[in-house]
């Protein structure tokens, strides 16, 4: 029974997650969380500052005790939108790294948004239907358009709390001038997410995020109290809130109640913020933004309310260590087919031709398969070839002239879903070698890869390239192959069920010397 963990760097805090798998499934059993302004320098001067570092560090420096408590197999640390603004993310990373061991993965907006709708469609009820997500934190805010627990339509937008605090809201409490600001700057991003989103009709929506819990708690103790609000410990929900949620079983907030008790806390200075309800002082002085944002994008998208839930980036970080590690588990299905359908929207954008594509995936793949006893790669590496074969071909769209290195490019700088910039970048070398030139430890698109995984990328190179001479002839019906290995030779024997073969058998003979130079055994190509 393996024991995960999951660290989320973010703009306002650190969050970590360790979990047990039960039965093909992830039970947590531990959490804890941390502020530490991360952001707050980088959305003023564009750096994090050394107060920040340290702080954080401190923090994964704790962590980092339970971690080796619980005794953890596998731990994934991820970091948003202030380490991807920041410029010297790097030294803050290579700290991290000299202080834990742990290497920082810092995600984009858009990965960001597809481990927190996997981590809530993995556990929050309701979720598989059709529903908006939306997840506001320090630096960014990430909203989604899910229906069977597929994303449908999804975009990142600039809008965290923390970000929106150190760029307009100077002022306690804020001035004209700075709510004017601040509205423009909401308004320009709600227009973009206008047009991604439309008006979604959906019947749910999901928010996460400690920001939509504040607001969730906040305005539903406004209802239920006087202007004035007794004096709470922050974290503490007060007894009427416990009351209201008890009874409808979820922390929820409407559309009016948010606008309402945004116009309030703009209102009011950081000491009388910090008495709200479900606010305290740890969040009182970076509600404001928060709060209009969500008011603005419920109006917007002309949306009822949300239901709070506390899933988020950390449990979609769990439930893809799972997805990786079991492939009984129910999330590797839906992460396998989230991955390919990522893989069909690249093929989809630059026109390809998906029936030829798939024809030299299933090569690629039934070869891979069927000499795993010569090249003897890990599984994982099955999908990564599967994935460069149906895209080998992207780079035509810019130009058939140096069509091979268009496509590394691209797949290299593509967002694809559920594929992680490392496993772009392998993907991306193994259709960079598919024309004249071969794999070369010295290219940029080979060191970019680990040093470990650089001969596999080879060895996949060879395979992708007999895939494509599987299927040359794109007028006739796809050739069959049947392959038998031997001690010093591989013999691929080949079929047509209409027109022959002869030219597929040429095209292979071409590569009998790389394959030998590369698995030391001699290939030979039969027509049935």
């Amino acid at each position: 029974m393996p024991t995960f963990a999951a660290i989320d760097i973010g703009s306002n805090s650190c969050r970590l997650a360790i979990a047990n798998v039960e039965q093909h499934r992830i039970k947590v059993f531990h959490q804890d969380r941390e502020v530490v302004r991360l952001g707050e320098s980088v959305f003023e001067t564009g750096e994090i500052s050394p107060d920040a570092m340290a702080n954080t560090i401190r923090a994964l420096k704790r962590f980092q005790k339970a971690v080796q408590a619980q005794v953890v197999d596998r731990v994934r640390v991820v970091a948003t939108s202030a380490m991807r603004d920041a410029r010297n993310a790097a030294a803050f990373t290579a700290w991290v790294k000299s202080a834990t061991g742990w290497t920082v993965e810092v995600v984009s907006g858009l990965e960001e948004g597809r481990l927190i709708h996997l981590g809530v469609v993995s556990g929050e009820p309701g979720a598989r239907g059709k529903c908006v997500m939306i997840d506001l934190g320090g630096g960014s805010c990430e909203v989604t358009l899910s229906d069977n627990g597929r994303i449908q339509q999804m975009v990142s937008l600039p809008l965290g709390s923390v970000r929106l605090q150190q760029e307009f809201l100077h002022s306690d409490p804020p001035s004209a001038d700075e709510l004017r600001q601040l509205h423009i700057y909401i308004e320009r991003e709600m227009r973009k997410l206008e047009r991604k989103l439309g008006k979604p009709d959906v019947p749910l929506v999901i928010a996460t995020s400690g920001a939509a819990s504040a607001l969730a708690e906040a305005t539903q103790s406004t209802l239920l109290t006087k202007p004035k609000a007794k004096v709470v410990r922050a974290g503490k929900k007060s007894a009427a809130v416990k009351r209201v949620a008890s009874k409808v079983g979820h922390l929820e907030a409407d559309t009016t109640c948010v606008r309402k008790l945004a116009n309030r806390l703009v209102k009011m200075k950081n000491s009388e913020r910090m008495v709200v309800p479900g606010i305290g002082p740890k969040r009182s002085e970076i509600i404001i933004g928060g709060a209009f944002v969500y008011a603005s994008i419920l109006e917007r998208l002309e949306l009822n309310g949300f239901r709070y839930s506390s899933l988020g980036l950390r449990d979609g970080i769990l439930a893809q260590m799972l997805s990786d590690s079991d492939e009984r588990a129910s999330v590797h299905r839906a992460v396998e087919q989230e991955r390919w359908e990522g893989v069909l929207q690249v093929c989809r954008r630059y026109n390809i031709d998906l029936k030829r594509a798939d024809a030299v995936r299933a090569d690629a793949v039934k070869l891979f398969d069927a000499l795993e006893r010569v090249h003897g790669m890990s599984p994982d590496l099955r999908e990564l070839l599967a994935a460069a074969a149906m895209m080998n071909e992207v780079g035509k769209f810019m130009n058939h002239q140096g069509h091979h290195r268009h496509a590394q490019y691209i797949i290299e700088n593509s967002e694809i879903f559920g594929f992680s910039p490392a496993e772009r970048t392998i993907m991306s070398a193994i259709a960079r070698y598919l024309g004249k030139s071969r794999p070369d430890g010295m290219d940029r698109p080979l060191r970019a890869v680990p040093v470990e995984m650089q001969a596999d990328v080879v060895r996949c190179v060879v395979l992708l390239r007999l895939a494509i001479g599987l299927n040359q002839n794109r007028a006739t019906q796809p050739v069959h192959v049947n392959v038998r290995v031997y001690p010093k030779r591989v013999l691929l024997v080949l079929s047509a069920a209409k027109g022959g073969a002869e030219l597929e058998q040429w095209s292979l003979k071409k590569e009998a010397p790389y394959f030998r130079e590369i698995f030391r055994r001699d290939l030979v190509v039969e027509l049935a």
